[in-house]
């Protein structure tokens, strides 16, 4: 027969519906929608912050500075180069209305601000009048924060302030990072004499440059680099507004991806038992063209091609709704996402998902539709479909290429391969382990079943199933298990950061951080502190921040050989001419007491061996513009969990103590004394601004919840694939139910022995593949949460309890969908072949 006999012989099996392919549909669709819509909204996320670059960035380039103003020379330097220059500044700081606080976030403008995009407020009146006579806009929060009204006062330092508007939309807040408190924006003329700015205060300069047209933003970037390379100048430009941003997404996005192919491998199950079901129904058919002559060839190449044309109308289903959901309700999702967001219908995250469903949908058909390559006629007329032998091995080594295709193409895709390369590889072990859990189940289920006496005969009926061939306990455990696995995996992740925010916090831990205290208000505020009785310690010590921007007289990042966070910013050092207090040093010695020599420092242990330092290498330090660069002399332990003052960098005093700086402190209290401490410090020191511990660890743990509910949501469309596949497998299993059902009745078994007995059979194998998913999931999990996250892994037991109930639970449910048609139907039709 001619590969176009073949193709007709396809073309008259379509005739008969989508019957026997509704489960294979779903199964590609799901997962192929899935892998689109995560795509979509990454891309108009990324595409959104590149449109509104400018805007979110506040300029078309932008000089960060920490804890001081441009000098003149860097002043000069941009106003030559832009049109415009904006300078704003950022600090904490406690904002006081009568005997009420709250830690707020300042934002000092000028009046050139916003170099783009519009500000709003409520009431709509211009900025520039909201904001003179010391007037202020604050956020929602503070305003209900302190019951506050248009035209109440506030103290922020020394000085008063105004509330003119509420303040509904700031066009450059996707760039401004985590906050502790409300925002509040005012003039930077009207912090003169507020005490909030004096040398060594906390606080962070950013100018705002607006450049011609034709500017070259690379050569701009090289020279002001160039330049000033020793002063710590940050440069950001339009080119990665918001860098930060834009990386959590696409990593966000590339693991959402992951869990979605994670859906596709759930689904394929169900591809494989849709294409194995329905050529078990074509037995007859398939007998008849090989009496006719057809060869191996002919069968494969008719249904090889209609299995295709099913897989590509699947794959064009989930294109379509994964094009089609979030541009519908992309104008609902970008009013809730707090960055810009461009929805429409974009190619590459369609294609891609086109490329991973075509992929996935033929990795799994190829096997079973090749092992009817080689089976007989007469075995096909004894309906032995089910029983054939492994595929030819070209079949086998095509598998295999496809499997692989679509591992590479995720790796290389989702910018993550070695995550990729180790997810694929947890899939393949959980099928593996899932495989050998539905073997052994079965194997216990017969042996369970023979020991068992007729007081039982619902349990005896349930195991003999499981036990038996042609069962859906393979199906069910493959499908169920999986999409259990992958939720968890994440179940315990989730409950390990959780437990890491509880159970891993100091046992007494700090009230409050206070910042910018003055070296001549050290003593007096230690005075108030230890009055108070419910006080039981204050630490206070030297605070100010530097740039490590050379390691043995090579940039850093040069010498390091790849990112590390240390290098990412400024950091906190502080000198002490003794160890301080619990100094545990691993290597070298501390500086003598009254040391006066080239600088020296003592870095921390575990950071210093991550960076490749060794004793006697030279770091330097830019503080406040300026070089410093010390010689390490020693390694110290530091364990930034206990939440104490700890800094990565301590200095012998002579390197530091003519800058300009305050100090820090930590005091532990009763919670009680909390808000006596708030009113006692701040009324007498109103630069110094106090942060809540226990609102900023409440403040991390929502953040946490928000992520782990996006991963959720992924993990739980993997489990509804799964879900799909229990359904298809318990609709592939109804006619065999059905004439089981007729067989128990005519033996004498009543309906509610069937009914429990089916119920039983679906709720074991719900089971079983909760209990390996539980395991798997604790393997995944303990890696995830020692290797990537390096923290403590603990089993959580009641994320396990939940995950079999609702394994189980989901199980029963799909079996007895399929069960009331049987044991309705009369055991004569059914016997004489007329159901």
């Amino acid at each position: 027969m001619s590969l176009r006999s073949a193709l007709r012989i396809a073309g008259r099996e379509l005739r008969g519906g989508l019957s026997g392919f509704r489960i294979f549909l779903a199964c590609i669709a799901l997962g192929v929608a899935s892998i689109a819509i995560v795509g979509s909204i990454k891309t108009a996320i990324q595409n959104g912050l590149t449109q509104e670059a400018t805007t979110i960035l506040g300029g078309d380039a932008q000089a960060e500075f920490t804890y001081r103003k441009a000098s003149p020379d860097e002043l000069a330097w941009m106003h030559s180069n832009a049109e415009q220059v904006s300078e704003t500044l950022q600090f904490r700081s406690m904002a006081v209305k009568k005997n009420d606080r709250a830690l707020v976030q300042v934002k000092a403008v000028d009046d050139l601000y916003p170099l783009y995009g519009d500000i709003t407020l409520d009431p709509e009146i211009p900025l520039a009048k909201a904001l003179a006579s010391n007037g202020f806009i604050a956020e929602r929060a503070l305003v209900e924060r302190l019951s506050l009204k248009i035209g109440d006062k506030i103290t922020i330092g020394t000085n008063t302030f105004t509330l003119n508007a509420i303040l509904t939309h700031e066009p450059d807040n996707a760039s401004a990072g985590f906050a502790f408190g409300p925002k509040i924006i005012l003039l930077t003329e009207s912090l003169k004499d507020s005490g909030l700015l004096e040398p060594g205060a906390l606080f962070d300069s950013a100018y705002r440059l607006k450049l011609p047209p034709q500017t070259d933003l690379p050569n701009l970037q090289s020279d002001a680099e160039s330049r000033f390379t020793t002063t710590g100048l940050r440069w950001t430009d339009r080119r990665n507004a918001a860098p930060g941003i834009e990386r959590f997404v696409r990593r966000m996005g590339s693991f959402l991806t992951l869990v979605g192919l994670a859906g596709l491998a759930v689904g394929g199950i169900g591809v494989v038992a849709a294409v194995r079901s329905y050529l078990d129904r074509k037995t007859d058919t398939i007998a008849t063209l090989k009496t006719l002559g057809a060869t191996g060839n002919t069968i494969f190449t008719v249904y090889f091609t209609l299995i295709t044309l099913m897989g590509t109308l699947g794959v064009a289903i989930g294109l379509a709704l994964g094009a089609a959901i979030p541009a519908f309700l992309g104008p609902l999702l970008a009013s809730k996402l707090p960055v810009p967001a461009l929805f429409a219908v974009y190619p590459r995250p369609i294609l891609e998902a086109a490329l991973y469903g075509t992929l996935a949908m033929f990795a799994f058909a190829l096997w079973p539709l090749a092992r009817t390559r080689n089976i007989k006629a007469s075995g096909l007329f004894r309906a032995q479909t089910s029983k054939a032998n492994w595929p030819r091995w070209p079949y086998i080594v095509a598998t295999f290429f496809i499997a692989a295709a679509l591992v590479a193409s995720a790796a290389f895709l989702t910018d993550m391969p070695t995550l990729t390369l180790w997810f694929a590889a947890g899939i393949i072990a959980s099928l593996f382990i899932l495989r050998l859990n539905a073997r052994l189940t079965r194997f216990l289920a017969a042996r369970l079943a023979t020991k068992l006496t007729q007081s039982r005969p619902a349990l005896r009926l349930a195991l003999r199933s499981i036990a038996g061939p042609g069962g859906e306990a393979n199906s069910v455990i493959l499908s169920l298990g999986l999409g259990l696995t992958v939720l968890a995996t994440i179940g315990q992740v989730d409950a390990n950061l959780q437990n890491v925010m509880r159970s891993e916090l100091p046992a007494v831990a700090p009230a409050f951080f206070v910042l910018d205290i003055q070296q001549d208000q050290i003593e007096p505020f230690t005075q108030i502190t230890a009055a108070d009785p419910e006080v039981s310690k204050t630490e206070t010590t030297p605070m100010l921040r530097g740039i490590l921007t050379r390691i043995n007289n090579l940039p850093a990042e040069d010498y390091v050989g790849h990112s590390h966070w240390t290098l990412d910013g400024d950091r906190g050092v502080t000198y002490s001419a003794t160890p301080p207090t619990g100094t545990i040093l691993t290597a070298g010695t501390w500086w003598p007491e009254n040391y006066t020599g080239e600088p020296q420092v003592s870095f921390a242990t575990e950071e210093a061996t991550e960076l490749g330092l060794k004793l006697g290498d030279m770091i330097t330090l830019n503080v406040l513009g300026r070089d410093i660069t010390a010689k390490i002399t020693s390694f110290r332990v530091v364990e930034f969990r206990d939440m104490g003052i700890n800094f990565l960098m301590v200095m012998n005093p002579a390197a530091l103590q003519a800058a300009p700086h305050t100090s820090i402190a930590t005091i532990y209290a009763e919670p009680a004394a909390e808000g006596r401490l708030l009113r006692n410090v701040a009324g007498e020191f109103p630069n110094i601004t106090m942060i809540s511990v226990r609102e900023g660890i409440a403040s991390a743990a929502k953040n946490l919840a928000s992520l782990a509910a996006a991963t959720r949501w992924g993990a739980l469309a993997t489990l509804l694939t799964g879900f799909i596949v229990l359904i298809g497998t318990a609709a592939v299993t109804e006619r065999s139910r059905t004439y089981e059902a007729a067989i128990l009745k005519t033996t004498g078994a009543d309906r509610t022995t069937i009914l429990v007995s089916f119920a039983l059979r679906s709720a074991i194998a719900g089971a079983a593949a909760g209990a390996v998913a539980i395991a798997t999931a604790a393997l995944a999990g303990w890696a995830i949460v020692t290797f990537e996250m390096e923290s403590t892994y603990t089993f959580q037991g009641g994320s396990a309890v939940a995950i079999v109930a609702l394994g189980t639970f989901a199980s029963l449910i799909a079996g007895l969908l399929y069960t009331w048609r049987p044991l309705a139907t009369r055991p004569a039709s059914v016997l004489r072949g007329q159901d």
